[in-house]
């Protein structure tokens, strides 16, 4: 395994998109745990992305502008409800005092549909691993899922320490309902801006 692909995986990961901002999210809102099982639900939602990529439907996405523009819409429109949702549903980040994570099956099921409805992931792997792998090597197949398999690894390390750093300081809000309140704004925003930032990218 090259140096390379280590040092680009970490950039990739480490760099805020919608994963980093729902598990800063539960990690705030729930505590450490929930950030935990954000950050394993958001791994969990890039399973698909590995497997169409591996089968080959991830270039039949990237040459067909109906299928690729189909599924960035949902990832739009997905993206546009969390927004809604956190300043609607105060549910979605709400400073539990005792940190139990009431619902960590709409955790996982929101954090794996957030990396699920986004295409550009399944390109980036379309672009990205074919760099590190030959094409003619007998073990092509077992080396690329072996490269998915350390991103997906990377992706729950940093996801799950950014929640967990969220987590620590979420004693400083629990007392300031107003201070939640912006965040959730911001959190909203966040969806907002990554969204419009997935509608105006191109396949």
């Amino acid at each position: 395994m090259s140096l390379a692909f280590l040092l680009t995986t970490l950039v990739v990961v480490a760099t805020p998109g919608t994963g980093v901002v729902y598990t800063l999210a539960a990690g705030l809102s729930r505590g450490p745990r929930a950030s935990v099982v954000a950050a394993f639900a958001c791994t969990l939602g890039i399973v698909p992305h590995v497997l169409a990529t591996v089968t080959g439907l991830a270039a039949l996405l990237n040459a067909s502008a109906v299928a690729f523009q189909a599924v960035k819409c949902a990832g739009v429109a997905y993206l546009l409800y969390m927004a809604w949702a956190t300043v609607r549903d105060k549910e979605v980040i709400d400073v539990d005092q005792d940190g139990a994570p009431r619902s960590a099956g709409r955790v996982i099921v929101r954090g794996v549909l957030i990396n699920l409805l986004n295409p550009k992931l399944t390109i980036f792997f379309l672009a990205f691993l074919p760099q590190f792998v030959d094409p003619g090597e007998p073990r092509a197949l077992p080396r690329m899922l072996a490269l998915s398999g350390v991103f997906m690894l990377a992706t729950f390390v940093v996801f799950a320490g950014y929640g967990v750093l969220a987590a620590s300081v979420r004693s400083h809000v629990i007392a300031r309902p107003r201070v939640m309140a912006w965040l959730r704004r911001g959190f909203a925003g966040s969806f907002v801006l990554l969204g419009a930032k997935l509608a105006t990218t191109d396949g």
